[in-house]
């Protein structure tokens, strides 16, 4: 036990004497340390030991204040109750170095947090990218797949009287062209069967940018009347027609920037024009059915207001093969299924994965024939030849008033 004490004091002395020459805070405790010492080494000499340590001064590092601290501290209460079990000279050498070995962490205050610091860039060069990840609606292949089906015998109206069958397949390449624009132009915020009236009409009279333009308004009203905002679209085609004979030779402009150019012409009508016309895909044809389809399945990351921002957002997920074939499916899906008031949810198949089935569906269930009835699900057609003909002779009698 007493050997153990004196390597312990030997220690403890040795350490203090090498710092006491580096900082002010030993001065004052060296004189009691030393005193602790001489008494638990049995009455050895101050002096002798300051000599001793002296010499090996530059053989040792210099001790952090810290560390110093806890040696100090330990070698007290190590004073103050001594060891039970006898230890020899080479164990105070390995509890010496595991002291000196303690981490700086370990002595800082407990309620001291490292600081996180937010590191961001200046410039251009600099400037973090964050990497946008893709996405897509859960199901929209297995949905899209059942519209397919639903869509399978092509009995809708705009598959009989849509844009693409409206123009004269025996005229001229721009003459057609031209045709499919003005069929584009009549049918906003019209539907296809009035569309697909008038333009016979206007075949029959001759629809080209030169016979339109030659045209007075009254009588290029009656041919287009009944028509939504059938007094407008008449300023229209002739502002229309006017800038196509002067610029393009009676033709229309092969792309989409030309084409908004035009009167009465949206970028709706501009992308399906760059379609039918031109065989060019440059954007997808976004009307009131396929806004209207899209946000009800969920298709959109967010609910849009209107269709151009519905274009927009469709466009950044759907595979580019996809925008020529999307407009026709939902718009026969909206003419025939998803009707703007009172959509059929029973008897559509996607009424499991579309979130809003059944909200605005009707109680009763449709017979099967009837007009709201869908194509793949009915054993007969909508309409008869009998009844599409009656209905175009019952627009085409219809003058607008005076």
């Amino acid at each position: 036990m007493l050997r153990n004490v004196r390597c312990e004091t030997r220690r403890l002395c040795y350490v203090v004497q090498i710092l006491k020459m580096s900082s002010p805070y030993f001065m004052q405790s060296s004189a009691v340390l030393t005193r602790s010492s001489s008494h638990g080494a049995g009455g050895g000499s101050a002096a002798s030991l300051r000599s001793k340590l002296s010499s090996r001064q530059g053989d040792v590092d210099a001790v952090p204040a810290r560390k110093v601290k806890v040696e100090a501290e330990e070698a007290t209460v190590s004073e103050e109750k001594p060891s039970l079990t006898p230890s020899s000279s080479d164990g105070c050498q390995e509890r010496l170095r595991s002291i000196t070995e303690i981490e700086a962490s370990s002595l800082l205050p407990r309620g001291r947090r490292r600081r996180q610091i937010k590191v961001e860039y200046d410039g251009d060069d600099g400037a973090s990218r964050v990497k946008t990840e893709h996405w897509e609606p859960p199901d929209w292949m297995k949905q899209l797949g059942f519209i397919r089906e639903m869509r399978s015998c092509r009995d809708a109206p705009v598959d009989n009287m849509g844009a693409e069958k409206c123009y004269d397949t025996q005229a001229p390449a721009h003459v057609r062209r031209f045709q499919v624009l003005v069929s584009l132009m009549l049918s906003s915020q019209t539907k296809d069967q009035v569309t697909g009236a008038a333009m016979q009409r206007l075949r029959a009279h001759g629809c080209t940018a030169e016979n339109i333009v030659a045209t007075d308004d009254k009588k290029l009203g009656e041919l287009i009347y009944p028509v939504g905002f059938w007094r407008n679209k008449v300023k229209f085609l002739k502002q229309t027609s006017a800038m196509l004979v002067t610029e393009f030779g009676g033709d229309i402009p092969n792309s989409v920037e030309g084409l908004v150019r035009l009167p009465g012409v949206g970028p709706k009508m501009a992308h399906l024009a760059m379609d039918i016309a031109w065989d060019q895909v440059s954007g997808i044809g976004v009307d009131t059915h396929v806004h209207r389809i899209s946000n009800r399945l969920g298709w959109l990351k967010k609910p849009t207001k209107n269709p151009e921002d519905t274009r927009k957002a469709l466009e950044e997920w759907l595979p580019r093969e996809l925008w020529s074939e999307i407009n026709w499916l939902l718009v026969g899906f909206g003419q025939q299924v998803c009707l703007p008031v009172s959509p059929l949810c029973s008897v559509c198949l996607n009424q499991y994965s579309c979130p809003s089935a059944h909200k605005r569906s009707p109680a009763k269930r449709p017979k099967p024939g009837s007009p709201r009835s869908p194509g793949p699900l009915r054993k007969f057609k909508i309409e008869s030849e009998q009844e599409s003909d009656a209905r175009s002779k019952s627009a085409a009698n219809l003058k607008p008033p005076d």
